[in-house]
């Protein structure tokens, strides 16, 4: 029994009752205050280049554009080296609430596992497709170590044999895809060549026109500019037909090189252990994000092509790139210690 006076009682009981129905009230606003929180969380966009490369354009680009769609912010975590590994590595210890993806080189997951001898990640396991990113075809400049009458891929190839101690080939790095494509050309012409390997592509740029090197393949956009000014000269383009950007130059294909149709592509990974429905929202946002027009304009300027997927088509694309590899790889004979 209560020794305080019934008024007293009273007002407490009074006060009791406001504070249980002020309950749902503060716990929604704990709850609002929560959700807010996590919207002002950045989603971070692991990049497997450095700072000015391709991939690190790719993730700002649309990063930018999520803003709108998402309402939330992106920051993006260069990650770049050891042929993507350092990215995917810090892929697999990431939450697995969806608030971190990859934006890499689809070489992760059609390329690397056939060409390197040890990987740090297993693509069936610590990548979960999500979408595409945007797509280019490569390019094979000569500079002026090599005569301008050499005008065609097969001149190209007539010169080379005439001067085989002269056909040194760059390309931004041992197992890159422009790596590939010259290794695809050489084995189909049986000519000997030797292989300059950059650390990524302005260097090589840089050698090219200045004579060091006699020949380059690079992503079609990195070689545009100085074969428009004719500092270089883009022989062939390794899309099916000719490149919107460069519609001066045949591709490979028209030029009877059938077997050199390559294309450069990026693409959104999320870890493994993201929920699938986690993973078909932030397909679609990433597809809207990527229509925007402000994507398209940037990617242009670039010469590269925007272009989005579900996570399915994604899968399928990259089973399907690793059954060509594969059999590729062997035949050229490139591998990667």
């Amino acid at each position: 029994m209560s020794h305080l006076p019934n008024d007293t009682v009273l007002v407490q009981r009074r006060r009791l009752l406001r504070a249980v129905a002020a309950c749902p009230v503060a716990w929604t606003a704990i709850s609002m205050a929560s959700r807010c929180e996590a919207a002002d969380l950045p989603m971070r966009i692991l990049c497997s280049g450095p700072p000015g490369s391709i991939p690190d354009f790719i993730a700002r680009a649309i990063g930018e554009q999520l803003l709108p769609t998402l309402g939330q912010r992106v920051v993006v975590d260069n990650r770049a080296g050891a042929a993507g590994q350092l990215s995917v590595n810090a892929l697999k210890a990431a939450p697995t609430d969806g608030s971190t993806l990859l934006l890499a080189q689809g070489a992760i997951a059609t390329v690397y596992p056939f060409l390197y001898s040890k990987l740090s990640y297993d693509p069936a396991v610590d990548l979960q497709p999500v979408s595409l990113a945007g797509e280019m075809p490569l390019a094979l400049a000569v500079g002026p170590a090599v005569p301008p009458e050499v005008a065609t891929i097969d001149d190209f190839l007539a010169w080379g044999r005439q001067h085989p101690a002269e056909l040194n080939v760059g390309s931004p790095g041992s197992g890159t895809l422009p790596h590939l494509l010259e290794a695809m050309l050489f084995r189909e012409a049986g000519l000997a060549w030797q292989h300059v390997a950059y650390s990524g592509g302005p260097p090589a740029v840089n050698d090219l026109v200045g004579g060091q090197i006699a020949a380059l393949a690079l992503p079609e956009g990195l070689l545009r500019q100085h074969h428009v000014t004719r500092r270089v000269r883009v022989l062939a383009t390794s899309g099916a037909t000719r490149s919107t950007y460069l519609p001066d130059v045949p591709s490979f294909v028209e030029q009877g090189h059938p077997a050199l149709r390559v294309k450069e592509w990026f693409a959104f990974f999320a870890p493994g252990r993201v929920p699938g429905d986690i993973v078909a929202k932030t397909s679609a946002a990433l597809a809207e994000a990527i229509a925007r027009p402000e994507v398209s304009l940037a990617f242009a300027q670039a010469g590269m092509t925007p272009a989005s997927s579900s996570p399915s088509d994604l899968a399928a694309r990259i089973v399907g790139e690793q059954r060509y590899w594969q059999p590729v790889l062997r035949t050229i004979g490139v591998h990667v210690d």
